[in-house]
């Protein structure tokens, strides 16, 4: 429960803060960034919402009532899910970037970045809300609200993970294997042609590295989310193909927080690898200290003049 808290309050903190580099940034507000937006969101939701729903759950509340049990176990699918959709999201838009950037103005505006991401949040909401629409397990008498006895195993395995989180995955991983394989090919490209073409090729080569560290930046982000969270979906497809294999409650307790940890990291990572996002964190710490440097300056003055008030009154 501590570990759990911990993640919570970094979740909710580390990407509040994604969130207001972005609209404090000019530089920021681009169609990468909003996706990344989305998915701080997301990871926001899962420290001030999901996790707390799922400590109540690991003590088996709320007691006889299936339905808010079911709702308060689907959050996090859907925060999941919607995490998943905006990774996707970002994939296509390098691809396109990349592949298409005489297309890339007319097709990623910012008013097409909206719309899919609302669309990939209503398209989260509906997947997290299967088990709601009935396909759960009977609830037990004695009313607890533990996870394996309610959500069906056959739901997570086959239709969310299968078809809703692998599926997906495998799509992302082989648009970066393409991006990255492409766009080394044209860096070797240019560098032969640069000494007898001269600057053009100079910056089309600075270009391309450039797209390069994005992307490696990016898919980061996407190996990290898998790293967190295939674990715990290989635990449900035992725990649904062998039920009576031996699962050691500590190793499934691994795997749920190291899952829910995921939603910490990502502040971390932009700030490693990308100097945009760095340099605004910078800024707004360095904004927030100079603001309490003020507060305890103007505290200390008023002491200050306090203190000469009862001198000046005592000498009187």
């Amino acid at each position: 429960m501590a570990a759990e808290l911990a993640i919570a309050f970094l979740s909710a903190a580390g990407n509040l803060l994604v969130c207001a580099a972005v609209g404090l940034n000019r530089k920021l507000r681009t169609v990468t960034n909003y996706f990344l937006v989305s998915l701080a969101v997301a990871d926001i939701c899962v420290g001030a919402v999901a996790i707390p729903c799922a400590i109540l759950t690991g003590l088996g509340l709320p007691r006889h009532n299936l339905y808010l049990c079911l709702l308060m176990l689907s959050v996090l699918i859907m925060l999941t899910q919607s995490s998943i959709f905006s990774l996707l999201a970002v994939a296509v838009e390098r691809y396109v970037a990349i592949f298409m950037p005489f297309r890339y103005q007319v097709l990623m505006t910012s008013r097409n970045a909206v719309l899919v991401i609302l669309t990939t949040w209503l398209l989260a909401f509906l997947i997290g809300l299967v088990p709601l629409m009935g396909w759960h397990k009977t609830p037990p008498d004695l009313g607890y609200c533990f996870f394996v006895l309610v959500v069906d195993m056959t739901y997570m395995v086959y239709f969310n993970f299968f078809a809703c989180v692998l599926t997906p995955l495998v799509i992302m991983f082989l648009i970066y294997a393409q991006i990255f394989v492409t766009v080394k090919r044209q860096v070797r490209r240019t560098a032969a042609e640069q000494s007898g073409r001269g600057e053009g090729q100079a910056r089309e080569a600075a270009s391309m590295r450039r797209e390069v560290k994005t992307a490696t930046s990016l898919f980061l982000v996407l190996f990290l989310f898998t790293i967190c969270w295939i674990p715990l979906h290989i635990i449900n497809c035992f725990l649904l193909l062998c039920p009576r294999c031996p699962m050691p409650l500590e190793l499934l307790l691994t795997a749920i927080i190291l899952s829910h940890a995921n939603s910490a990291v990502n502040p971390f990572l932009y700030a490693y690898t990308m100097t945009a996002f760095r340099d605004t964190f910078k800024a707004i710490f360095l904004c927030c200290r100079m603001v309490e440097d003020r507060e305890a300056s103007n505290i200390a003055s008023g002491v200050d003049r306090e203190g000469a008030n009862v001198r000046k009154a005592r000498r009187t």
